[in-house]
């Protein structure tokens, strides 16, 4: 690999994330269809009983315990919404979100497709149970994974435009999803810990300031320190994941133009180390010296912000959503699944995603556009503007993690976990057919 090739690999890790998320949205797809099959099998009451086993550990005089569920819902999410931290500083810093022309259109579009199907869920269900209230924030959620799953989907002929407009949409309708976690749907709070974890976190701060980049010693405190001391708070924690990845170094040790040119040098080095003995099979010393200072080089040429979110995306997308969605998007199919279906935190949910995603995301968009507030995205015309909205009412992984903060009654996590299903394959298929007519075929 030249030393080009590999400054450009370092510097697109969304590249990388589009190449990956088609075949990760089947896994998603076939692991909720797994889990609804278990849960409507002999299979589930063995099932549930392994995921309300309580694990944990003790150290002296502290301990902690919880269920198999949730260190599913909070230690593994965590590591998700890390990772979500990280595209977040990366977008903000050198993307998509750094140009405020490219964030006027998404932000409004986010704004409404949260705020929408919210209003949606409570309207419907301000007459019901007041305990389904508490369910509002469900429908708020778009599920980044299986949106740009289903728009690629579709191929190289999506315009790059679309998937842009796309991604920064779901990445700060994450950050609104954060926002509603901490400040919605978070237990009573340990001061004493809440205290422990911001020390932590500000001693975090320091390290970066003074110029720290080992990616262990941020490991270390943000899970033994901020992350740990947030989830004994009572403040759910995901929030200190997204806390903790909002510090990781973003610089690097090494420029471009440094790497570049002590590269051209070593490589030099190489090839006169090369004549003096050219065996086949093994290395001088002198070679494997210049090859470990080129390997050093270049892990102090990207920095820990790409490392991590390159090296932990592929965690994130084969095994902890995958892992979520067999634990929490199960729901047994009763001879009443009709009445489920039907029911108002059902509707709320599945007309929240769907209507309110229209109204908030398409309609402002395009309220905007007429207004004059921002220009549509060049070569994106209604009918794409009209699909993208529908596939930001794929809800699933976000809506079910709020789903499982929402309600604490059983039959009211069923019946949102089916309006969150329907929902998110209507809106799916919808989607992916309105796009591919409205996107031209290559010539």
């Amino acid at each position: 690999m030249t030393a080009q090739k590999l400054v450009f690999s370092t510097l697109s890790p969304l590249v990388q994330f589009i190449q990956k998320s088609t075949f990760s949205s089947f896994l998603l797809f076939f692991s909720a269809l797994l889990a609804l099959i278990l849960a409507n099998s002999p299979a589930n009451e063995s099932i549930q009983w392994l995921l309300s086993q309580r694990i944990g550990f003790t150290l002296g005089e502290f301990s902690v315990y919880k269920s198999l569920l949730l260190w599913i819902n909070d230690g593994l999410m965590s590591i998700f919404f890390f990772v979500v931290g990280l595209e977040l500083k990366r977008e903000i810093i050198a993307g998509e979100l750094s140009n405020p022309r490219n964030v006027l259109l998404p932000i409004v579009a986010a704004i409404g497709g949260m705020v929408f199907p919210a209003l949606i869920y409570v309207a419907i269900n301000s007459s019901g149970n007041p305990a389904a209230m508490n369910g509002w924030g469900i429908p708020m959620a778009t599920d980044i994974a299986f949106a740009l799953g289903v728009l690629y989907l579709l191929g190289p002929k999506v315009p790059i435009q679309l998937k842009v407009f796309l991604t920064a949409l779901a990445i700060i309708d994450d950050l609104g999803a954060v926002l509603i976690v901490a400040f919605f749907y978070t237990s009573e709070i340990s001061l004493i810990d809440l205290s422990y974890g911001a020390s932590v976190f500000a001693l975090m701060i320091g390290l970066n300031l003074v110029g720290v980049r080992s990616v262990l010693v941020y490991a270390v405190l943000g899970i033994g320190g901020v992350w740990l001391a947030t989830l004994l708070s009572g403040v759910h924690a995901t929030v200190a994941a997204v806390l903790v990845a909002s510090i990781i170094p973003a610089d690097r040790r090494v420029d471009k133009a440094r790497y570049l040119k002590a590269i051209s040098e070593l490589t030099e080095k190489f090839k006169i180390a090369s004549r003096a003995k050219n065996d086949k099979y093994l290395l001088t010393s002198d070679e494997e010296n210049i090859i470990g200072e080129i390997k050093r080089l270049s892990k102090a040429s990207i920095s820990p912000l790409q490392r991590l979110e390159r090296s932990m995306h592929g965690l994130v997308v084969f095994v902890v959503m995958p892992i979520f969605a067999l634990a929490n998007a199960g729901v047994a199919i009763e001879n009443d699944w009709l009445e489920m279906i039907s029911s108002q935190v059902a509707l709320g949910v599945g007309i929240g995603l769907v209507v309110g995603k229209l109204l908030g995301v398409f309609g402002l968009s395009m309220l905007g556009i007429k207004l004059g507030w921002f220009k549509k995205p060049k070569g994106i015309n209604t009918s794409m503007m009209l699909g993208i909205s529908l596939l930001a009412a794929i809800g699933f992984t976000m809506s079910l993690f709020i789903n499982s903060l929402a309600f604490e009654d059983p039959m009211m996590i069923g019946q949102a976990k089916m309006g969150i299903l329907m929902a998110s394959l209507l809106s799916g298929f919808a989607g992916y057919l309105i796009l591919k007519g409205a996107i031209k075929p290559s010539k």
